[in-house]
Formats: structure tokens, sequence, C-alpha cells
């Protein structure tokens, strides 16, 4: 089982959170349903979770509901398990660039605080 965290920046800002906030009661029930399969399934199917091909440590969320799809990037921290950075609506065939390099931006950042507090 893994356990699923929400990233929190420096100023205490928490962009996944204020994401699924942004959604529908019913887009929420649907990323929440998913997020729970990642938590509770050993092997998850990549239609619901993978690692982001070409990145260093970036895993993805997928969320399908009626015709839209959501995403929610993350890490692997050893202590917390999954970190979510951040979730967006994706529009296009391909995770947006900006949306990978900001996730990567956080996950530097929170190893940066962690190694800091250690």
């Amino acid at each position: 089982m893994r356990e699923v965290h929400f990233h929190r920046t420096a100023s205490g800002h928490c962009p996944a959170e204020e994401f699924l906030d942004s959604l529908s009661s019913k887009q929420a029930q649907k990323v929440v349903w998913v997020l729970r399969l990642v938590e509770e399934l050993e092997l998850v199917p990549t239609q619901y979770f993978k690692k982001l091909a070409g990145t260093e440590g970036l895993w993805e969320v997928r969320v399908q509901h009626g015709g839209n799809t959501f995403r929610m990037l993350g890490f692997f921290s050893p202590s917390k398990g999954l970190v979510l950075t951040s979730g967006f609506a994706k529009k296009s065939e391909k995770t947006p660039h900006h949306e990978i390099e900001l996730a990567a931006k956080r996950r530097r950042e929170y190893l940066l605080r962690r190694n800091r507090d250690e």
C-alpha cells in the first residue's frame, strides 16, 4: 500500500488541493476514487497511474470522467510515499510541458527542504 500526500509549497500553498476544490462534486469524487486505487492496489493499471517518460521520477495519476481528462502529477518520497504537486484538466494528447516543468521544480524544492530539515 502506498500513501498519497499533497505537496505544500514553502508558503503553505497546496496546488493539488486547490485543483480538487476547483472540480465539480462528481469530478472530484472520481479523482478521489482513482487516488484510492493508487493507494490500495499493489499493481495499479496504467490507465490510472504511470511514470512520465523522459522525466526524473515524475508520475501521473490519470482520471477520465465523461468527456473530461484530468491529471495529477507527483513523485515518490522515501519518507512520505507519493507526493502530488499539482492537478489540471488535460486538453491535448500530450501532457503540457509547462505542467511537467512545474512538477519537476516542486519536486526539487521539496527535496531541498527535506534535506535541510534532516
